[in-house]
């Protein structure tokens, strides 16, 4: 059992990355909420005293917000979006 908060919100970080992950390809924001969870996780990580894991987290963050705006922000015609 969760007997300490800090750990009750690593938990839900991550739970929340993994479901949101699990949905991407329904819609651009579960990508979102994949950053949202990738941030509270290295939130955790912080707070857990695990900087590399923080690291790695924080990164994930930028990578899924990347591909959350490529998702929601139109391609030009060149690159074989809408004319």
């Amino acid at each position: 059992m969760v007997n300490d908060p800090i750990t009750l919100f690593g938990v839900v970080a991550v739970a929340v990355m993994l479901i949101a992950y699990t949905l991407e390809e329904r819609a651009p924001v579960w990508v979102l909420v994949f950053a949202a969870g990738c941030l509270a996780s290295g939130v955790y990580a912080l707070l857990a005293g695990a900087w590399p894991y923080a690291v790695a987290e924080l990164i994930w963050t930028v990578v899924a917000l990347r591909r959350w705006r490529r998702r929601v922000r139109p391609r030009p015609v060149a690159e074989g979006g809408l004319r």
